[in-house]
C-alpha cells in the first residue's frame, strides 16, 4: 500500500471537511484515508426490492418504499429540544417519518413533492406504522448509484447520523474514496501465495467487500482480507517464536541429578498420571539443550499442575539454579509455600515464602540468601519482581494463574538475569489471549487432561433467587453428611448501583439459615488483616466451621477436600474463568460434589451463555472457547489481555479455517525466506514492517 495516499486526513476528502472529520475521529476513530478504507460494513441487506406501504406486516425487518414528503414540521419538545416529523405517501396510504436528532440540518436536506426511496424499519405504536430515523435518497440518485442490491451497513452514531453520516452517508464517503486509490493499493503478497491459496488482487478485495457485485464474489473478497490480517498476525507470532529459539538463550539442564532422583523414587506420595510424566518430559526437552523455555501447562484445578512445578524447579536445582514460583494472591502463595514445603523438607534444599506481610527483619535475610545462593527456591507474590529482589542465578520462574498478572509485571521477571530464565506458565483456564497465542502462536503449550484416580466430575446447577429456600435446604443435607460449604458473593459493601447481594447482608442471611450453635460459619474478605483472614480460614481448614462466606479471594488458594458445595450468589456477575476457577474449590475430595450458580431472573444474552457453558462442561478448554467468542483475545502483541485486538474484519473465534490457512502460509514463507530478503518478498516485508513499527515486543513474555 503507498502510505502517502493513505496517510491523507480524512478532512480533505470530498464532504468531510473540518466539522465532519473532527466528528468522524471522535465516534469512530477515523482521522486518515486508510481508517475509512478499513471501516467494513458489518452486514449487508438485499435493497433490489421495493414494498408498497399497504404491504408492511412486521416490525421486525427493514423495508424499502418509493413515495414522496407532503409535508414537513418542527415539533418542539421539552427545553430546547426538537423533532422533525414528516408525512410520507405513495399510490397504498401515508405513513410518519420522525428524527429526533440533527432536525434543522435534515430539514434543510429533504424536498416535498419529490420522489423518494425510504429505507427503515417500521415502528408500530398506536395502532399505525412509523418510521424513525429513516434512510432518503431522490429516486433519480438512487437509479445513478451503485448502492443497489446487496448494499453495506456501516457502524454509525446518533451524532454522525445527525450530520447525515449515518450507514448510507458512510456509504457515499467510500465511494467517494475507492476511486482516488485506484492503481496505488500496491498488492504485497508474493505470487505463490496468490496461486497456493486461490487469493483474489488485494484492490478488487477492496472494492467488493464495500460495495459487493453478488455474494460469491463477497466471500472471496472477505476470505482475501481475513487471510491478510491473520498472515500478519502469525507473521509476528511466528518471528517472535523463532526469536525465543535461535536468539535468546536459555540455561541448558543438563542433567537429572539426584535432588529430582530422591523426589521422584523416595518422596512422591502417589504415582503421577501419564499426562504429568508426558507434560515433564515436554519441559525436560525444552530446558536440556539451552534454549529459552516459554511453556503454557494447562490443567484444571486438582490436575496437579504444582507436582509438575516443583520438579521442574528441582530439575535448576540439579543444576545449580535457582527458582521462584509467583502466584497472585497471599494465599495462593502461602499454601504453595506450605505444600512445597512439607513436600521437600527431606531433601537438602531451602523454601522461602516472600510477600507483602513478610516483616522487614525476615525479608532482609531472604534478601541476603538469594543472592548469596543458599536459597533456593522464593515463593511469593508481585513482591518476587520487586528491584530489590536479587537472585544469584535464577533458572527458571513459575508464574501461576497467569492472568492474574499484567504482561509488564511477567516482564520484570527476564531482568533478574544476564540470560532470562525459563518461564513456566500454570492456568487452570487459559484465558483468550493465552488461548490465541498457545494455540496460534508463540507459547508452547503442555496439557494435563488427566485427573487422578477416584476423582469425581462436578455437578453444576443453576438456580434463581427465588430457589434459594431450596438451595438451602439441599446445603443442610450435605452439612448433616458431615460436608463442608462455600458461599461467594461478588460485592464486600452494599452497592447503589448494582442490584446484587452484597457479602455483609449474605453473611447475616446465611447466619440467620443456620443459626448457632447447630452450625459455625466464617466470613472471608479482601479487606480484612491477614491474621484475621488467615485465622477465619483455618477454621475452616480444621473443620471448626461447615459454611465459608468469601468473596472471590477464595478463587483460588484453599484446598479443603472436605468441602463439596460451592455456591456463588450473583453468578451472572462473574466472568466464565473466574467461575470455574471457583468451581475448582470443591471437587478434591472422593466424593459428589457441587456447583451452585444462583442468579436474578434478569439475564444477558451473555450471561445466559455464561452459566449454560458451566453447567454443560467441566472442560477448561471448551470454556476458554466460550470465552474467546464472548470477550476477544486481546492484543497478541501488546499489554492489553481481552476484548478485540486489532483486527478490522476477520474474527479469530469463528474465522478459524482462515486463521490455519494464513498460519500454514506464514510458516511457509519465513521457512523459504527466514528473513524476507528475497526480491519478490520486499513488499510483504515493508508492509509487515510498517505494522509492526514501533511495537514493544511484550510477547517474548509468555
Amino acid at each position: 500500500m503507498q502510505q502517502n495516499v493513505l496517510s491523507t486526513s480524512i478532512e480533505y476528502l470530498k464532504g468531510v471537511g473540518p466539522a465532519r472529520a473532527e466528528l468522524l475521529q471522535k465516534e469512530l476513530g477515523i482521522s486518515r484515508f486508510e481508517d475509512l478504507l478499513h471501516l467494513f460494513p458489518f452486514r449487508y441487506v438485499d435493497r433490489s426490492r421495493f414494498y408498497k406501504l399497504n404491504e408492511i406486516r412486521s416490525a421486525e425487518a427493514e423495508v424499502q418504499i418509493i413515495g414522496q414528503i407532503t409535508h414537513l414540521e418542527e415539533i418542539k419538545g421539552k427545553g430546547r429540544n426538537k423533532r422533525l416529523a414528516a408525512r410520507f405517501e405513495d399510490s397504498t396510504g401515508t405513513v410518519e417519518l420522525v428524527w429526533f436528532q440533527g432536525a434543522r440540518w435534515i430539514k434543510g436536506s429533504l424536498k416535498t413533492g419529490k420522489d423518494y426511496v425510504l429505507y427503515g424499519k417500521p415502528n408500530w405504536y398506536n395502532g399505525k406504522y412509523s418510521f424513525p430515523h429513516p434512510e432518503l435518497e431522490l429516486l433519480e440518485d438512487f437509479k445513478a448509484s451503485p448502492l443497489q442490491g446487496l448494499q453495506p451497513v456501516y457502524p454509525s452514531t446518533e451524532k454522525l447520523s445527525g450530520r447525515g453520516l449515518n450507514s448510507r452517508g458512510i456509504a457515499k464517503l467510500t465511494k467517494t474514496l475507492l476511486p482516488q486509490l485506484k492503481g496505488k493499493l500496491n498488492d504485497y503478497l508474493p505470487e505463490n501465495i496468490h496461486s497456493d491459496w486461490k487469493l483474489p488482487a488485494l484492490e478488487a478485495s477492496y472494492l467488493e467487500v464495500h460495495f459487493p457485485k453478488s455474494l460469491e464474489r463477497l466471500e472471496k473478497a472477505r476470505y482475501r482480507l481475513k487471510f491478510d490480517e491473520f498472515l500478519f498476525l502469525q507473521l509476528e507470532l511466528i518471528r517472535q517464536k523463532n526469536i525465543h529459539r535461535h536468539q535468546f538463550k536459555g540455561f541448558a539442564f543438563e542433567k537429572i541429578g539426584d535432588t529430582f532422583n530422591r523426589f521422584y523414587e523416595e518422596i512422591l506420595p502417589f504415582e503421577l498420571t501419564g499426562a504429568q510424566k508426558r507434560v515433564l518430559k515436554e519441559i525436560r526437552r525444552d530446558i536440556m539443550h539451552g534454549a529459552h523455555m516459554n511453556r503454557l501447562v494447562q490443567g484444571d484445578v486438582g490436575s496437579g499442575k504444582t507436582i509438575v512445578a516443583l520438579m521442574s524447579m528441582l530439575m535448576a536445582i540439579d543444576n545449580g539454579f535457582q527458582a521462584c514460583l509467583m502466584a497472585p494472591t497471599e494465599i495462593l502463595a502461602t499454601q504453595h509455600y506450605n505444600g512445597i514445603l512439607e513436600l521437600t523438607e527431606k531433601l537438602p534444599i531451602e523454601v522461602a515464602l516472600l510477600t507483602g506481610s513478610i516483616k522487614a527483619a525476615q525479608r532482609r535475610l531472604i534478601h541476603e540468601k538469594l543472592e548469596g545462593g543458599s536459597l533456593h527456591i522464593l515463593i511469593g507474590t508481585h513482591a518476587l519482581i520487586e528491584e530489590k529482589v536479587q537472585y544469584q542465578n535464577l533458572g527458571i520462574a513459575v508464574v501461576d494463574e497467569q492472568h492474574r498478572f499484567g504482561v509488564a509485571q511477567r516482564a520484570k521477571l527476564w531482568k533478574k538475569n544476564k540470560l532470562p530464565p525459563h518461564i513456566l506458565v500454570m492456568t487452570a483456564t487459559p484465558i483468550p489471549r493465552t488461548l490465541a497465542m498457545s494455540l496460534y502462536g508463540n507459547l508452547d503449550i503442555s496439557v494435563i487432561d488427566e485427573l487422578p484416580p477416584g476423582r469425581k466430575p462436578i455437578t453444576t446447577i443453576h438456580r434463581f433467587d427465588t430457589n434459594r429456600l431450596q438451595v438451602f435446604g439441599f446445603l443442610k443435607e450435605e452439612i448433616a453428611k458431615g460436608r463442608q460449604v462455600y458461599i461467594v458473593y461478588p460485592l464486600i459493601d452494599e452497592s447503589e448501583a448494582l442490584d446484587y447481594k452484597d457479602l455483609m447482608d449474605g453473611y447475616e442471611s446465611v447466619v440467620r439459615a443456620f443459626p448457632r450453635p447447630d452450625y459455625q460459619v466464617s466470613i472471608v474478605h479482601g479487606k480484612m488483616k491477614p491474621e484475621d483472614k488467615e485465622f477465619e480460614m483455618q477454621r475452616f481448614v480444621t473443620g471448626k466451621t461447615q459454611i465459608m462466606v468469601a468473596t472471590t479471594v477464595i478463587e483460588v488458594g484453599v484446598n479443603v477436600p472436605n468441602a463439596s458445595v460451592m455456591v456463588i450468589e450473583s453468578a451472572e456477575r462473574f466472568g466464565l474463568s473466574q467461575l470455574h476457577q471457583l468451581r475448582g474449590r470443591v471437587g478434591r475430595g472422593a466424593e459428589q460434589s457441587y456447583c451452585i450458580l444462583l442468579t436474578g431472573s434478569k439475564l444477558s444474552n451473555d450471561a445466559k451463555t455464561r452459566i449454560k457453558t458451566m453447567v454443560k462442561t467441566n472442560d477448561g478448554f471448551e470454556i476458554a472457547e466460550t470465552d474467546l467468542k464472548l470477550r476477544g483475545p486481546g492484543d497478541l502483541m501488546g499489554t492489553r489481555q481481552s476484548g478485540l485486538f486489532d483486527l478490522k474484519i476477520a474474527d479469530i473465534a469463528r474465522d478459524k479455517s482462515i486463521l490455519q490457512a494464513a498460519r500454514h502460509a506464514a510458516i511457509d514463507l519465513l521457512e523459504s525466506d527466514p528473513r524476507l530478503e528475497k526480491a519478490e518478498h520486499q513488499a510483504i516485508k515493508n508492509r509487515f514492517n510498517q505494522k509492526t513499527k514501533g511495537r514493544i515486543q511484550w510477547s517474548r513474555i509468555s
